[in-house]
């Protein structure tokens, strides 16, 4: 018998020394709520830690929730220590709209600025994964 596929896996991290992270924790349950796994690195974490757990937890995507305007440096390091994984990096926070040619040019795939819709966020990680979620009531 085949296993099913598995749901998309995402690790969500606030790295750096925001200690902002209620917006990152509801994010972290919307997505859940959504059927897809996740992992939450908590606060503080280092780019290069952040890099360690997405290899080790084998995510598809690593979303990193920056609201201290370090967004550059932190995205940089990561967006290196992931390059050739296939893992996808998205950002969310506070990100200036001038910023976002930068980040993509270093391999950041998507931008989720303050207020992005639970579902933009969902529904961008299915697409990017090829990966559909089970939904609640079938769990």
């Amino acid at each position: 018998m085949k296993n099913p596929p598995r749901p998309p896996r995402v690790l969500v991290a606030k790295p750096g020394l925001d200690g902002h992270d209620r917006g990152a924790k509801v994010v972290v349950q919307a997505l859940r709520d959504a059927g897809m796994e996740v992992i939450y690195t908590g606060l503080h974490a280092s780019p290069e830690a952040v890099v360690k757990a997405a290899i080790e937890e084998d995510v598809d995507v690593v979303g990193l929730s920056v609201l201290s305007g370090a967004h550059l440096p932190v995205c940089r390091r990561v967006c290196e220590g992931l390059r050739g994984t296939g893992k996808a990096v998205v950002l969310g926070g506070v990100v200036p709209q001038g910023d976002e040619a930068e980040l993509r040019a270093m391999g950041v795939e998507a931008v989720f600025r303050m207020g992005a819709p639970f579902e933009e966020i969902a529904g961008w990680i299915r697409h990017r994964t090829g990966k559909s979620s089970p939904s609640p009531a079938s769990k």
